[in-house]
């Protein structure tokens, strides 16, 4: 990859170093190398890993370069190629772009595809607002619910339910036959209904744990916990029957303490592979999976967008158009 030698230039957004607050950029518009594609970006999805990147989640295990773009995902269409490139100019793609250490995310109206990137042809007749919110979202969704290993008949508890991974969480869980208890505001109640959960709690209204006490009095098999940290978890874990499992996508766990408890702890930590990506299109075509794209905003509006996620206001996917 090289970046900017022909002189053309184009709009980002990106920090300038760990902590700094995200903004537009002029930068130079990369240049594939071997087995690479150049992708106009038509659309990038949020994702909450996106300012915890910013904040410096990962400076002491990748190294990175700087300006460095923000954004993992996004949908677009192959401007240019390199040498033995497996995508052809013109070609509609969309997933997991690893150029966030480079520099080279998705808030760009450019960006990089590279060989070992988790990048495939859009399916034909999908948005590409769509594209963009599903590789992350829909991964950790399908991994969320396999490690928890739900089935039929458990009752299971959604924690941060509405948001981008648990709306899909919500509804794969229910079409798996589980019995779903979602937290949600109760401007939200009826969207988890209509994803299929049984039950709602107000989490706003006091302690979560009580509330579904008052709906569950003999607790519930899973709980599945997109937002909470270790202590949250603690005071959940109360609720957890016999055998019963609690995943979490914020590493919020403590696994050890659990097995000590009679009770199963996971930490979601899955690579992004291409067979998930294409498990996860399958699912959106049967229904049995669906993402929400909450609302679009343009690319100078995507910082007031990521400060949103950060405060937790975030309800489904945030789609940003460059």
């Amino acid at each position: 990859m090289n970046t900017g030698e022909n002189g053309d230039v184009m709009r980002a957004i990106a920090i300038s170093e760990f902590g700094a607050t995200p903004v537009r950029m002029n930068l130079p518009v990369p240049e594939p190398g071997p087995g690479e594609a150049l992708v106009k970006i038509v659309a990038a999805g949020l994702n909450p890993v996106d300012w915890k990147i910013a904040d410096g989640m990962l400076k002491d295990t990748v190294p990175h370069s700087f300006p460095l773009v923000l954004g993992l995902d996004g949908a677009g269409v192959v401007a240019s190629v390199g040498e033995d490139a497996r995508f052809r100019v013109g070609e509609q793609v969309f997933g997991r772009f690893f150029g966030v250490p480079r520099g080279l995310g998705t808030y760009a109206e450019y960006t990089i595809a590279a060989a070992d990137d988790v990048v495939a042809r859009m399916p034909e007749g999908m948005l590409y607002s769509l594209a963009a919110a599903v590789p992350t979202a829909g991964m950790t969704a399908l991994a969320v619910v396999e490690e928890g290993r739900i089935e039929g008949g458990q009752s299971v508890l959604v924690i941060g339910a509405t948001g981008g991974v648990g709306q899909p969480v919500v509804r794969l869980a229910s079409r798996r036959g589980a019995m779903v208890i979602a937290t949600a505001r109760p401007d939200m109640a009826q969207r988890m209904r209509t994803l299929g959960a049984a039950e709602t709690v107000d989490h706003t209204r006091g302690d979560t744990a009580a509330l579904v006490r008052e709906i569950r009095p003999d607790g519930v098999d899973a709980i599945l916990d997109m937002v909470g940290d270790r202590p949250a978890a603690e005071r959940l874990a109360g609720l957890l029957r016999p055998g019963g499992v609690y995943v979490s996508t914020v590493w919020g766990v403590d696994p050890d303490a659990l097995e000590a408890r009679g009770l199963r702890g996971v930490n979601i930590s899955y690579p992004p592979t291409p067979e998930l990506l294409e498990r996860v299109v399958e699912l959106l075509g049967t229904g049995e999976m669906l993402i929400d794209v909450d609302e679009e905003v343009s690319l100078e509006d995507a910082p007031a967008a990521l400060a949103r996620s950060r405060a937790g206001r975030a309800r489904g996917k945030t789609v940003i158009r460059p």
